[in-house]
């Protein structure tokens, strides 16, 4: 079906559609080397909670080796730690119906998708452009298998946590807009105004999107 989005367009659509606009125009998309390092941390959960201090420093973790390991124990307390640390697949490309993409993990028997994030989670669930991939991939994976898929995860392996996607009506309903964005982004959307995604993203300077100071914001 040619219409399948891929997912990392999907995630961008919801993000900021603009950003997706100006993605789709670029030839390299690959992830950079310091991605690919984090997200190698999630096959390493048991090794990495026997580290010391002096291995988890010349790691890409984003705490302290002592608060590192104190969240790994809290993730072995969770059922769902076995089927983390010992996925039943690896980079499974998965094909659906609407979407196509890859599933750092699958785990768990029957198993479900999980997505490794680079990045740090929110203090509750996760980002929504996370929620809309990991949704997608359990749908995907609903589609090839021909069985129901419930859930899904979200790993932040930089600082040892790990969160349960449910596919709920919001959430699913949050993925049909970001597939309905992708499928039909054939202009250039609009800026975003006074964001906080635009600090961090790569094509700031392509876009022009200008944010106002904190002072600004204030008044001062």
């Amino acid at each position: 079906m040619s219409n399948r989005v891929a997912l990392s367009d999907l995630a961008r659509a919801a993000y900021c559609p603009r950003q997706l606009y100006y993605a789709r125009r670029d030839e390299n998309r690959e992830p950079p080397p310091d991605v690919q390092e984090i997200r190698a941390l999630a096959f390493e959960y048991p090794t990495l909670l026997a580290a010391a201090d002096d291995e988890l420093t010349t790691r890409p973790i984003a705490t302290t080796p002592t608060a590192y390991r104190q969240t790994l124990r809290r993730l072995r307390e969770r059922d769902a730690w076995d089927a983390l640390s010992n996925p039943v697949g690896r980079d499974v490309r998965l094909t659906g119906k609407d979407c196509r993409g890859i599933a750092h993990k699958l785990v768990g028997d029957p198993p479900v998708p999980s997505f490794v994030s680079p990045g740090t989670p929110p203090d509750r669930g996760v980002w929504e452009p996370q929620r809309v991939r990991v949704v997608a991939l359990a749908k995907a994976l609903a589609w090839e298998r021909e069985e129901s898929v419930s859930s899904a995860f979200v790993e932040y392996p930089a600082v040892g946590v790990v969160r349960r996607v449910r596919l709920t009506t919001r959430n699913k309903a949050a993925y049909r807009r970001a597939l309905r964005v992708a499928r039909e982004l054939d202009f250039v959307p609009p800026r975003l105004r006074d964001s906080a995604k635009c600090d961090e993203c790569a094509y700031r300077q392509e876009c022009g999107v200008k944010t106002r100071s904190l002072k600004s914001l204030v008044g001062f």
